[in-house]
């Protein structure tokens, strides 16, 4: 299901669904109409000084999962999963219960002509993923108080390197809920970096990341067209 919502929405949705008896796996796909500004859980303190530096009427929250701060606009496609407590996906640990999820969103890019692939983290025993994984390694110029300035586990990147789709997830007794975001556009870096008093590192930011619709050859997708792509495949995924 694709709503268009503000990032507040999402997080009520999802928490409304933690709050029930979960048995079956739901999601929802968020179209986000204007930009805002979401801090990790981490990141409360800075609140207060961040909705001052925020450009005017721009929306600052805080999301209950961990990570760095995000700017969600019309450029970002979000996509929301939670399942129960003993579903298959959560095998393996928190690290691999990511992997079905980057792995989706590389899938979908890969078929829309966007050289994608997962970041794969180090260890022997990993079997190959049916697409060109990533191997994890620190990147230069990462930013660590941005979710897009940094590289996780099964996050996807394009060839360059440059991330793609930033994912985080909240863990609770009755469920576990997924959250992923896909940059299929790329958004002015600067009024994140300025709100986070840290205007120095837009530069560095726009070059960490990358945008689906730059990839040479992709299909020529708006936002709907992305997230209804993401919305058949985890429909496909999850039954």
């Amino acid at each position: 299901m694709q709503v268009e919502a503000a990032v507040a929405d999402e997080h009520a949705w999802v928490a409304s669904i933690l709050d029930t008896d979960i048995r079956d796996a739901v999601w929802r796909v968020w179209l986000y109409p204007a930009a805002e500004i979401v801090l990790g859980c981490s990141q409360r303190a800075l609140l207060a000084e961040v909705v001052r530096r925020a450009p005017a009427g721009m929306p600052v929250t805080v999301r209950p999962s961990g990570g760095g701060a995000v700017l969600a606009g019309p450029w970002m496609i979000g996509a929301s999963i939670v399942v129960p407590p003993d579903h298959r996906l959560l095998a393996g640990g928190l690290v691999a219960s990511y992997r079905w999820l980057g792995e989706l969103h590389a899938q979908v890019m890969c078929k829309a002509g966007v050289d994608a692939r997962t970041v794969v983290p180090q260890r022997r025993s990993l079997p190959p993923g049916p697409l060109r994984d990533a191997p994890r390694q620190a990147a230069a110029g990462e930013i660590s108080w941005a979710c897009f300035g940094s590289l996780s586990p099964w996050e996807v990147t394009d060839a360059a390197g440059r991330k793609l789709t930033g994912l985080a997830q909240q863990r609770r007794r009755g469920g576990v809920a997924f959250s992923a975001g896909t940059l299929i556009a790329r958004p002015d870096w600067r009024w994140l970096c300025e709100a986070l008093g840290a205007p120095d590192d837009a530069t560095s930011l726009d070059r960490f990341t990358g945008a689906c619709n730059e990839a040479s050859g992709v299909a020529a997708l708006d936002a709907r067209g992305w997230a209804e792509r993401i919305d058949r495949a985890l429909g496909a995924a999850l039954g």
